[in-house]
């Protein structure tokens, strides 16, 4: 099984950058997607950024589309969200979540994910 470990969330301003990242140990190989969720207080997880099977592919949520980047070190297993133009919206709780199973529709959806790290708070002050 592979451990993810998120760091990186803080507060900021409307406005602000901010990166995240996302170490992971253990074996994860060629086929691992990796993805970011979030989950604001009274509200369902959802989907942010992946990397499916590795790179292969990235994908968005419209609402962060052009303003997140995913990416990865690969001498690092780590992967990163780079956040810019923050917006009050963006506040939640982000989690960093794996899996070696999932089609390209399921990547973004949480129950595809069996790997979670414990989340990092981000909030952003108007």
């Amino acid at each position: 099984q592979v451990q993810l470990a998120e760091s990186g969330g803080r507060l900021v301003q409307t406005g602000d950058s901010l990166r995240l990242s996302c170490s992971a140990s253990g074996r994860t190989g060629s086929s691992y997607t990796m993805a970011w969720f979030r989950q604001a207080p009274g509200k369902e997880r959802e989907f942010v950024a992946s990397r499916f099977r590795n790179g292969a592919s990235t994908h968005y949520a419209n609402s962060v589309k052009g303003r997140f980047s995913i990416s990865k070190d690969n001498a690092q297993n780590t992967i990163y969200l780079d956040m810019n133009s923050l917006q009050p919206d963006d506040t939640a709780v982000y989690y960093c979540a794996g899996t070696g199973r999932a089609i390209w529709s399921s990547q973004f959806r949480a129950d595809a994910y069996y790997d979670w790290g414990q989340g990092t708070q981000v909030t952003v002050s108007a």
